[in-house]
């Protein structure tokens, strides 16, 4: 497991994931299984992201602004009822960065992959965004990355996944690549979500 894959396994550990799917109003079993394959999509968009003219320095500065991993400190004291209409917000704006108009295409497929109704779905990505958001920005500054280390870092685990897992990042870069109902979604899932291996198994 890669060094931001175990972080986001701790983030995500100690029950977190039991608080979300209350938060939520979803059965744990269907909670893991939408956010294993969300994960990857979300950090995938991040990377693309990163690479484009100006987004490196736009997601630096996001991270340096907002996200300076604090978040993580108290997650289940957030998930345990006081996520406030402020953090939503900012998630639902994260997410509008991070999956631009391929939001609803992911939400289907995840909605499919999962077995969720899409208004649940709704529901939990803006409540990862910011953990995603959280744990790239603790990283750097543990690591004192500027918005070019903060790209590279995110290419070089790509780059590790696509060394590892193949198949599933290029299911992945069909989703980002291209337009398209959310079926792909299905495609990682039925890879045994391979960015992020047995992630859970491993919590």
């Amino acid at each position: 497991m890669s060094e931001l894959m175990s972080m986001l396994s701790q983030a995500l550990g100690g029950g977190t994931v039991s608080q979300i799917a209350r938060q939520i109003g979803a059965d744990e079993t269907h909670t893991s299984s939408a956010i294993t394959a969300a994960l990857p999509i979300l950090l995938g968009s991040l990377d693309r992201n990163s690479d484009q003219p100006g987004g490196a320095e736009a997601l630096f500065g996001a991270l340096s602004r907002d996200h300076d991993g604090s978040l993580l400190d108290n997650l289940g004291g957030l998930l345990g009822g006081t996520l406030s209409g402020s953090k939503t917000t900012a998630g639902t704006a994260i997410l509008g960065h991070i999956l631009g108009g391929k939001q609803r295409s992911v939400e289907t497929g995840l909605s499919r992959s999962s077995g969720m109704d899409m208004a649940t779905i709704a529901k939990l990505l803006p409540i990862l965004a910011p953990i995603v958001m959280g744990v790239l920005g603790k990283l750097s500054r543990q690591k004192q990355l500027d918005a070019q280390g903060v790209s590279g870092y995110l290419t070089g685990e790509r780059e590790r996944a696509q060394q590892e897992q193949p198949d599933a990042m290029a299911v992945l870069g069909k989703l980002l690549d291209s337009d398209n109902d959310g079926d792909v979604v299905d495609d990682v899932v039925k890879l045994g979500s391979g960015l992020l291996g047995s992630f859970f198994s491993q919590r």
